[in-house]
């Protein structure tokens, strides 16, 4: 992700012309562009839990469990990777995170020492409780982002930017998402319109249907601006970031297409039952499904590149 470099050309021609000597401004120009940036330090900054974090100048073995998105949107590359138990991992990164070891959710310590990480980055303050935090900042400096931070995906990544100094990485890597954005809605515009739309999750034979601030939903409705059905009405109470729902209220939302991401794939469940298929736009024939491997249940610039591809390739 490179950065635009902006460029003032001189004409030559004119510039041999003229008889007045240059030579006042050539020291500042050769300075300024035989200037170097000054060498990163170590330096202390506070996380979101108040603890003082010595930060290394240039950390060389991060852990960023369940960061891994943003992590490697700064070019920075783990030393280990978040699954779940050690198998299930965030398939759409396995590109890019080429052998790099699983560790569980968890974080057990014993699994941090034997990494040997020098700098650590935890997302939520939970995920730190009883004690944690001391056990893993007698092993590594850890940095605690906070649930506010995490919530967001731009913040994270620009927080994640400051802390280990690539905040110009950072800005370029949301400079290119958003030219991204400009171009998809423009692709999009004559074929969704105001339509709208819902986004869903089955699993284990049960629905889930995303909020519109978090993983996909973020990129459709917040970045994307598509129309939202009407969840709230039909899910008055829904607070989580995916809301369960039944295939009664998935009848009444006034969803004109479903994204449909199938963990369920291959296996008799809902998808059978005479409810589902009779959901106005399962009946409609606009029920595009993605497969469980794909970024749409998680956050970061990458993830959401990358929902965004398949919107446009779905919807043709």
């Amino acid at each position: 992700m490179a950065a635009l470099l902006a460029t003032a050309c001189g004409s030559d021609k004119d510039a041999a012309s003229t008889t007045t000597p240059a030579t006042s401004t050539a020291p500042a120009a050769t300075a300024a562009a035989t200037a170097t940036p000054a060498p990163a330090v170590d330096k202390v900054l506070k996380d979101s839990m108040g603890h003082d974090v010595k930060v290394p100048a240039n950390p060389k073995a991060v852990i960023a469990s369940y960061l891994e998105d943003p992590l490697l949107a700064l070019g920075i590359k783990p030393i280990v990777q978040w699954s779940v138990k050690e198998s299930s991992v965030q398939d759409y990164l396995q590109t890019q995170l080429a052998g790099v070891p699983p560790i569980s959710s968890t974080l057990p310590v014993e699994s941090i020492l034997k990494a040997t990480p020098d700098f650590m980055i935890v997302g939520s303050e939970s995920a730190v409780e009883k004690g944690l935090y001391e056990q893993y900042s007698k092993v590594v400096p850890t940095f605690v982002l906070g649930s506010e931070v995490i919530a967001d995906y731009r913040k994270t990544l620009l927080k994640m930017g400051e802390i280990l100094n690539k905040t110009d990485a950072a800005n370029a890597a949301l400079k290119k998402y958003d030219q991204k954005v400009t171009d998809t809605k423009a692709k999009l515009a004559p074929i969704i319109g105001d339509k709208k739309v819902a986004i869903l999750w089955v699993t284990n034979k049960n629905f889930y249907v995303v909020n519109g601030k978090v993983a996909s939903g973020a990129v459709a409705y917040g970045d994307l601006g598509l129309k939202l059905p009407n969840i709230l009405a039909v899910l008055p109470e829904a607070k989580a970031n995916w809301v369960p729902i039944s295939l009664e209220k998935l009848a009444q939302l006034d969803a004109d297409y479903i994204f449909l991401v199938n963990s369920d794939k291959g296996q008799a469940g809902n998808l059978e039952d005479p409810l589902w298929k009779n959901v106005p736009a399962v009946k409609s024939g606009k029920v595009f499904e993605i497969d469980k491997t794909s970024s749409w249940l998680y956050n970061g610039v990458i993830a959401g590149e990358r929902v965004m591809d398949d919107i446009v390739k779905l919807i043709k």
